[in-house]
């Protein structure tokens, strides 16, 4: 694999380290190896793709936090409440109203997940509310658009995460705003290491009672080779389900070949850049609560899209965009690909549609032939049409 604009001398590395190094050049703008401890900077460095660098130094283990992040975030964003915390030293731990907000932050994650305290933020007295993500601007407004521009996506490589085994360490973690977001494990085809290895070290070595593990808290995640891409949202050792996030070849699996680089390239250069993670956290990312109809019980799963999810929901959206309405259009999805999440996100984002200035449609009626498909798309749109009130 070579790892052209990943190593200073532009040499081959085959290596896991390798790949960490091409993905972080291209997110940062830097190999993520020597960072600094509560580095303020105020953008990404002028060759990164939207991304800062985080410091495993200011990771906290047990709250799951970049705190760095975090408070740059809220002091450029919301410096009155920060005001109002009275936190005396922000990087001392001791601080007991520093303590307060970020324990408060922390179980509200872990309590409502990380996707809900993004979109709505969280209350704390005497502060009041705080927002921890700002989303897509509307057209126009000037305030939404500065406000958007301050959120921080960060990357931090070799991110120690447990509290009790403290050498354990995930190869790479994204954070918006400080919040974990997704994770990574990276292996190397060239050194005999696969995406199944990946998804191995993930079900063998990565215990689920670890705070970052625990439901809700990251959104997603990446088990990654040179050629594959595999995707899981619950870590439940070695029940985790991981799913394809692949293009597809030829009518079948895996990834084409890319001609500028690796395979997988698509997931940090396409699917995870600032733009189209926040069209993820904003209409797809969810966590969706069902009942069994025979014991009651109630169940929550969280759901990210798949590759070819995105790419259905978000072609036909710019197709609608830019010809109108009364077009015609055939949809393939196989058995168990997530037909019905399919179906609700472009439903729920066709409202939305507007063309010179005028939205396309006024309703949009969803005709099933099964009732096990009301039933399976029913929960999501209700989900979304909630989110959108």
């Amino acid at each position: 694999m070579s790892t052209k604009g990943g190593s200073p001398r532009g040499t081959s590395d085959v290596t896991e380290r390798g790949l960490e190094t091409l993905i972080m050049r291209h997110m940062t703008g830097v190999d993520g190896l020597s960072i600094a401890a509560s580095v303020v900077a105020d953008a990404p460095a002028p060759e990164a793709h939207g991304y800062f660098a985080g410091s495993p130094k200011d990771y906290d283990r047990g709250l799951c936090l970049d705190l760095n992040q975090l408070f740059q975030f809220l002091h450029a964003t919301q410096p009155d409440a920060v005001k109002a915390l009275q936190i005396v030293d922000p990087t001392d731990p001791k601080d007991i109203n520093r303590l307060r907000f970020l324990t408060r932050l922390s179980t509200e994650i872990g309590r409502r997940g990380a996707i809900d305290v993004l979109r709505n933020g969280i209350e704390h007295h005497p502060a009041g509310h705080f927002d921890l993500f700002y989303g897509t601007p509307s057209e126009g407004n000037a305030k939404a658009v500065e406000l958007h521009a301050r959120n921080r996506f960060s990357v931090t490589r070799q991110l120690g995460y447990s509290s009790d085994a403290t050498r354990r360490a995930l190869d790479l973690c994204l954070c918006i705003n400080g919040l974990p977001i997704a994770t990574f494990e990276l292996k190397n085809s060239l050194t005999k290491q696969t995406v199944e290895d990946a998804v191995e070290q993930y079900r063998r070595d990565r215990d689920p009672r670890e705070p970052l593990f625990g439901f809700g808290r990251c959104v997603v995640h990446f088990a990654v080779d040179d050629s594959e891409v595999r995707m899981c949202t619950e870590l439940k050792g070695k029940g985790s389900w991981f799913l394809p996030f692949n293009k597809g070849f030829n009518d079948g699996a895996g990834n084409p070949p890319n001609p500028n680089g690796l395979k997988t390239a698509y997931l940090w250069k396409e699917v995870l850049t600032p733009a189209g993670l926040t069209d993820i956290l904003e209409h797809y990312a969810q966590i969706v609560e069902s009942k069994d109809a025979r014991t009651g019980r109630k169940k929550r799963a969280q759901v990210f899209p798949r590759y070819h999810q995105l790419g259905v929901v978000r072609k036909a959206l710019a197709d609608v965009g830019a010809n109108g309405a009364g077009k015609r259009y055939l949809i393939q999805h196989s058995a168990g690909s997530g037909k019905s999440n399919s179906i609700a996100w472009l439903a729920h984002q066709l409202i939305a549609v507007r063309r010179s200035g005028k939205e396309v449609f006024d309703s949009v009626i969803v005709v099933t032939d099964r009732r096990v498909l009301d039933d399976q798309i029913c929960p999501s749109s209700g989900f979304l049409g909630h989110l959108s009130g």
